[in-house]
């Protein structure tokens, strides 16, 4: 019997394939092939974004989505993807996709669904360059504008079946930018529910503005928010959102109940910073963001020799207004890391490059760090980054020599430590020199010291999950993860290949891949994920895919080495390792010819 018809406002994507008719005639059996791929992998990225694919007819998909942001998303994520899929084929059969996606009411009925929305987003599609993304007017206000996406304005069209004029947008995504989660859920193991609040007062400190006459200060009134973003985070007594997914706001214009909703806290607190000589003002006001009410607020005037003063203050205040009870026993003493000025001044500098995460950008850090060293040879928390850096270095081979970083890590963490045992970040590290080193215990108990320092640090309960699961703790670890990203609902992609690794050691090989596939939507460029996506493939006896995906992997490093993993993969127990080289052994991926 037919369903009644029913009728409501939907986001509809529609995607075509661009000359399926000139693809065909070169070769009709591998042309269909490659178009049902690229559909496949489409319905894939759909479905990883929350959306639903409704139908595929012949060279055409259509796709629904409850929100706008996760349509454009999945749209831009897969374009991006398909590009570097055609890129690896040398004859002339590259399906290529044009997008439209449109906001309109539409019809279901018979499991069939038809309407102005469906044909709209047609409409658009037919707009589209080969490879782009073309969306209505009303499609482009609802994105929220702290997404990396440009809208270009294509003016109104007059579009066959449409009385009035449709405004029409070009969508791309910003330069350097990665594409982000799904605005829907920030982990499919979350689902698409909304985050609870805490049972303890919540709250995200966004970036306070930079309010100096030189944007060169920016550095600044981003550190001082990091700072007592820190501060507030080591009090037990409240949830304090991580710094990186508070940041993910800055610059960008905003609603503090919306943001409040997304993280899952009660309170955010937001202000601004002016420096000018040796003088600084810092404004500071506390929401509640399901009022949207100000609860507090205050301005200081100050010396910048103050300024650890005023941070204190601040965090004084806030913890104050949240969690009066939580006052009555705490003694708020002036958190001074350093009584050198400029050595904070270059501190600050350096964190600021770190955070971004480059290969040039750890070099600057470093530099930045050093001089702060330099001038305050006590100075634990410069000590502590300054020895982050050569760790990094090391891992991503971005130095002369891994063997000299990874000892020079080895030495500065631990002369971090015995400045100041209060310091997190600094256990952290000591517990990254114990795990390279194999001393799978130490390292543990050096994770949890720092999250008993700081209950909220989101960077701390990754690196003790990286601990647990090198021991062979992976069901510790997952939850370990799941406490990071509560604590960092926009998490970084790293957080989706170790809960990939999780999966896979703990033999849920499909569960794996999932996981993978997630990361490498955000990140396609990752040779790790793409190994380990072989060697899923390997054990599930999915062999041609994990080929493709060594392949993959080569073309994106085509220096990786398996047995330069074999050496420095720190796990306590050798099957772990050789059951990742099994999987990509039953592929026989070590066969496969490099140059080809």
């Amino acid at each position: 019997m037919s369903d009644y018809p029913s009728r409501k406002l939907a986001v509809i994507l529609h995607a075509d394939v661009v000359g399926s008719t000139e693809l065909v005639q070169l070769d009709e059996s591998l042309a269909h092939g490659r178009i049902q791929d690229s559909f496949r992998r489409f319905s894939e990225t759909i479905k990883a974004y929350g959306g639903m694919t409704q139908e595929i007819r012949g060279d055409a998909l259509v796709a629904e989505f409850a929100r706008a942001s996760d349509a454009v998303i999945a749209a831009i994520a897969f374009q991006t993807e398909n590009t570097d899929s055609n890129d690896q084929i040398e004859d002339g059969i590259r399906p290529q996709l044009r997008i439209g996606i449109s906001l309109g009411e539409v019809i279901v009925a018979d499991n069939t669904v038809t309407g102005a929305g469906i044909v709209l987003a047609q409409r658009l599609e037919q707009i589209a360059l080969p490879g782009g993304v073309v969306v209505q007017g009303s499609v482009s206000e609802t994105v929220p504008r702290r997404l990396p996406f440009i809208f270009e304005s294509l003016g109104e069209h007059v579009l066959k079946g449409f009385e009035e004029p449709v405004r029409a947008f070009d969508v791309k995504l910003k330069p350097g930018e990665q594409i982000p989660e799904s605005e829907t859920s920030a982990d499919s193991t979350r689902g698409d529910a909304p985050l609870e609040l805490p049972d303890k007062p919540s709250i995200v400190v966004l970036p306070f503005t930079n309010m100096s006459s030189d944007p060169e200060q920016e550095y600044f009134s981003d550190g001082v928010s990091e700072d007592i973003i820190t501060d507030l985070s080591n009090m037990s007594g409240l949830f304090v959102i991580a710094r990186n997914s508070a940041f993910t706001y800055k610059g960008k214009a905003s609603n503090v109940p919306d943001i409040c909703r997304e993280l899952g806290v009660r309170f955010a607190l937001e202000g601004s910073i002016r420096k000018a000589g040796n003088r600084v003002r810092i404004t500071a006001q506390l929401i509640d963001g399901t009022t949207g009410g100000h609860l507090w607020a205050e301005r200081y005037d100050r010396e910048l020799a103050d300024i650890f003063a005023v941070q204190d203050e601040v965090t004084r205040e806030i913890v104050a207004a949240l969690a009066p009870k939580l006052t009555e026993d705490m003694q708020f003493a002036t958190h001074q890391p350093t009584d050198n000025l400029e050595a904070y001044d270059y501190f600050l500098r350096g964190r600021e490059q770190w955070w971004r995460l480059t290969k040039q950008a750890n070099a600057i850090a470093r530099s930045m760090f050093e001089q702060a060293v330099e001038l305050d040879p006590n100075f634990a928390m410069a000590l502590a980054w300054l020895a982050s850096t050569h760790l990094i270095d090391a891992i991503n081979q971005w130095g002369e020599s891994a063997e000299q970083s990874v000892r020079l890590h080895s030495e500065m963490a631990p002369r971090a430590v015995l400045l100041d045992d209060q310091d997190s970040f600094a256990h952290v590290q000591l517990g990254m020199v114990y795990i390279w080193a194999r001393q799978h215990e130490l390292a543990i108990a050096e994770g949890e010291r720092a999250i008993s320092l700081n209950p909220n640090f989101a960077h701390a309960h990754l690196d003790l999950a990286w601990f647990l699961h090198y021991a062979g703790r992976s069901t510790e670890a997952l939850d370990m993860l799941d406490e990071a990203v509560r604590l960092d609902p926009h998490f970084s992609d790293i957080i989706f290949h170790l809960r990939a690794l999780c999966y896979f050691h703990m033999g849920r090989y499909e569960d794996s891949v999932a996981s993978l596939k997630r990361r490498l939507i955000r990140n396609p460029n990752t040779d790790v994920s793409h190994v380990l996506l072989a060697a899923c493939y390997g054990h599930l006896g999915r062999f041609e895919e994990a080929r493709a995906a060594w392949r993959e992997a080569l073309r994106i490093n085509p220096d990786y080495s398996l047995e330069h993993k074999r050496r420095i993969l720190p796990y306590k127990n050798p099957g772990d390792l050789e059951h990742y080289m099994e999987g990509l052994q039953k592929a026989n991926v070590e066969a496969i010819d490099t140059t080809s």
